[in-house]
């Protein structure tokens, strides 16, 4: 399994591996086995403490998502009214007798938050921040052969402490690590590409090794890269002294003829086999998943990979997973990158906060560009209890454990230190933005760095000081300004880190037509939990409020994502597929009524809701609303066989038209009209009967029987000939036999006080989501799925 940059040579089965050892490095992963207990048990933290009566787990695990969301709930509206609190997680860590004379470590990839360690009843650790990971060197506190006990103290009850959901808990993999005591060191190795050339690619590998032991040690470091076959392309060797205690770093040169580079269009990845010799004996050895290319930034040519102009065509995204909450199983995290692909999207910020590793493997895997995140805010807090009570003291750690984790990923291309920091117009700000920069660019040059920055009021020319110190200049929501800046400043790299929904048109035409706007990250790309109400749309006649002016409550969660919670794409999201030209080149949907027929009442952060059906049959006689996107110049309307609208949808009419249509029950098809009106393509919104019975259909059907792995399954009301009926909504319950458990069960609903665990739970818009996670066995999965009055279903899968 591979974390960050390292890659496993073997995986054993946990705490009860094979006595021998074959390869140098163990990488194993602590995911079963824990138990875990709300609350401040006294005593947990010692080694005999007993903890039969706690709760078996695996993780990741978050328990926040497992409560009911509260008014009084102290996380507020910003982290969504789950609960949260303290809790304890404890498990047994056997240590092998081969491991004698091994250097052992801990690792937990991401704990929320405020995270205490204990061993033997022996604190060892402290790790305030959530999302960067936790290593701790055991190696003077473990014995080979014997049994230890592990407990870990998650205090997440200083609330609130967040802008948005958080989740609580062990929430990414833990893994315990065992080398040899001269090893390459953790996060060693650091890759640049200096060259990437249609003919040739030249690869610069650092890395950085390690001596544990009592004598100065003589190595050898070769390097092998090699493609996806197993191929050698290039090798190098470099030789060094490394003093006892100490670390010492060798550099080396490879280069590939006729590479085969990376990109969003072809995310090829290679392997770099990196070995330490010591006296002929190899030592370790570490394999990482790179790609070849190459990024560059400027005013005058934009944002550059490999030497290719390319507008970041890019979505913000929270970390959270929907109905699974924070829980960061490789599966959930690999299909939040496959379903922005899918939806057109060639990058994401990671806002506001670095990413799991999960997530960074599948990015380089789909061909994704990634603005890796690492702060919210600095020292000055937006919440009580905040990182900013812990920034002085920790940002260093923090940032540098973003950037050796990540650094050779392909797909991360822009570093971003922060986001609407409220010392951003201040020289205190200048100063802070400074260091961090310098801070990453001790460890990796090749990558530009930006921050997220809104208006300072009344004075946007404060922030100019802070962008002094970027390569990119971070606007969130201030469009508007690009020309004038550009004429005042015009070598500044601007690239939209945050911007409206409502804006996506004026903002693609600002990255399509001046190469100092790299690109536009919305604000969102897909739904997520807390925050709540942002992106709500209120009534016609109520008043529109922003969500931090009042009380949200029921809602937990912000609707002002192109993709809801159960991976469906609003129109939103196809219309900026079609006019970033990615794929779609027609679609419709239905502007929802009000009851007064007014318009909605929106906020900046909302648009006006709409459906892809034409089953309005309350609506008999009146006009609907038509929304339609097309990439070709003209489209056509027919109702049951006529004309019933016909628009020009051009860039001139930012490629979409309003029309209305009197609605009639029957067929609605739109037509995509080419030069000379030939129809070149089709589209028809379906019109359904009677809601009749429920319909599943899984994002795979065939799983892994690992205990981790996910099938999605969305569930559906529809009627008799299949077709989807969003105006009947239902609670509907689900049974499983065999080789799986429900992990999550969900819907676009972020107002509803049910928990996420519920059984049954209602649909909204008639679809809900059910995700299964596998079990370690293997053999048939039956979902069955009822609501009342209709037909019920039943879906196989498997787990193999």
């Amino acid at each position: 399994m591979k974390t960050g940059t390292q890659l496993l040579l073997i995986c054993l089965p946990l705490l009860g591996f094979a006595a021998e050892i074959p390869t140098p490095r163990q990488e194993l992963r602590l995911d079963a086995d824990w138990r875990f207990q709300l609350g401040s048990p006294r005593g947990a933290s010692e080694a005999k403490h007993d903890d039969r009566s706690w709760r078996q787990i695996k993780i990741p695990h978050d328990w926040s998502i497992e409560g009911r969301v509260g008014i009084l709930e102290p996380s507020g509206g910003n982290g969504g009214f789950f609960p949260t609190g303290e809790a304890w997680y404890r498990r047994e860590l056997k240590i092998p007798s081969a491991w004698k004379g091994k250097q052992v470590m801990l690792r937990f990839d991401g704990i929320y938050m405020n995270a205490e360690l204990w061993l033997d009843g022996k604190k060892l650790a402290y790790h305030p921040y959530g999302y960067t990971p936790l290593l701790v060197d055991l190696s003077a506190e473990v014995k080979p052969g014997l049994t230890h006990k592990i407990a870990v103290r998650v205090d997440n009850s200083k609330q609130p402490n967040t802008r948005w959901y958080s989740g609580s808990g062990i929430y990414r993999h833990a893994w315990l690590v065992a080398t040899e005591p001269v090893c390459v060191a953790p996060w060693g190795i650091a890759t640049r590409t200096l060259h990437a050339e249609a003919g040739r690619a030249e690869l610069e590998v650092k890395t950085q090794v390690i001596n544990k032991g009592k004598a100065a040690s003589q190595v050898k470091i070769t390097q092998n890269l090699c493609n996806a076959a197993g191929e050698s392309l290039a090798e190098n060797s470099v030789e060094l002294m490394v003093p006892a205690g100490e670390e010492a770093g060798g550099k080396q040169s490879l280069v590939v003829s006729n590479p085969a580079l990376w990109s969003p269009e072809s995310p090829t990845l290679h392997s770099l086999i990196t070995r330490v010799w010591e006296g002929g004996i190899k030592r370790d050895e570490v394999r990482t998943r790179i790609g070849l290319r190459t990024v560059q930034t400027s005013a005058e040519r934009g944002f550059e990979l490999n030497g290719k102009r390319i507008a970041l065509n890019g979505g913000n995204l929270h970390h959270d997973n929907g109905p699974l909450g924070a829980a960061a199983f490789d599966r959930a995290e690999q299909r939040k990158a496959e379903m922005l692909k899918a939806a057109g999207f060639n990058a994401v910020r990671t806002s506001h906060n670095p990413p799991s590793p999960a997530f960074l493997d599948a990015c380089d895997q789909l061909g994704l560009l990634v603005m890796d995140e690492a702060f919210d805010g600095w020292e000055k807090k937006k919440n009580k209890q905040d990182y900013g009570k812990y920034f002085k003291d920790w940002w260093k750690r923090d940032l540098e454990a973003m950037v050796l984790r990540d650094r050779n990923h392909a797909s991360v291309v822009i570093w971003s230190t922060g986001n609407e920091m409220f010392e951003r117009g201040s020289a205190e700000g200048h100063r802070i933005a400074a260091e961090l920069s310098a801070c990453i660019k001790e460890l990796d040059t090749t990558r530009p760095i930006t921050a997220g920055v809104n208006n300072v009021p009344g004075n946007w020319e404060a922030t100019d000081g802070l962008f002094a110190s970027l390569d990119m200049a971070g606007y969130n929501y201030e469009t508007a300004r690009h020309v004038a800046d550009h004429a005042r400043l015009p070598k500044r790299t601007i690239v939209l880190t945050e911007s409206y929904q409502n804006e996506a048109f004026a903002n693609w035409v600002a990255c399509t037509d001046f190469n100092y706007v790299t690109g536009d990250f919305v604000w969102t790309a897909v739904d997520y939990l807390g925050e709540s109400g942002i992106g709500r749309v209120y009534q016609a006649g109520e008043t529109a409020t922003d969500h931090w002016v009042s009380d949200q409550f029921p809602w937990h969660g912000a609707a002002c994502g192109d993709i809801d919670l159960t991976a469906w794409r609003k129109p939103s999201s196809h219309y900026r597929q079609i006019f970033w030209d990615a794929g779609e080149k027609l679609y419709a949907a239905v502007r929802m009524p009000t009851p007064s027929d007014k318009p909605w009442s929106l906020t900046k952060w909302s648009m006006p809701p709409a459906l892809p059906v034409w089953s309005w049959p309350h609506m008999q006689g009146r006009s609907l609303q038509l929304e339609v996107f097309s990439r070709h110049p003209r489209v056509r309307v027919l109702l049951n066989g006529k004309v019933a609208g016909e628009a020009e949808t051009g860039r001139a009419q930012e490629f979409k038209a309003l029309l209305p249509i009197k609605w009639e029950p029957g067929n609605l098809e739109v037509l995509g009209l080419g030069e000379n009106g030939e129809i070149k393509e089709r589209f028809s919104l379906p019109c359904s009967g009677p809601t009749a019975k429920l319909q599943l259909q899984a994002d795979r059907t065939r799983i892994k029987a690992d205990g981790q792995d996910l099938s999605y399954i969305t569930v559906e009301l529809v009627d008799e000939e299949g077709r989807w009926q969003p105006h009947l909504d239902l609670p509907i319950s689900y049974t499983v036999e065999g080789a799986a458990t429900i992990a999550g069960i969900g819907s676009g609903d972020l107002t509803t006080p049910e928990s996420y665990r519920d059984n049954p739970r209602r649909s909204s818009q008639g679809r809900a989501l059910i995700v299964l996670q596998s079990t370690a066995k293997k053999g048939k999965i039956t979902l069955r799925a009822a609501a009342p009055g209709l037909q019920g279903a039943e879906l196989q899968l498997r787990s193999e």
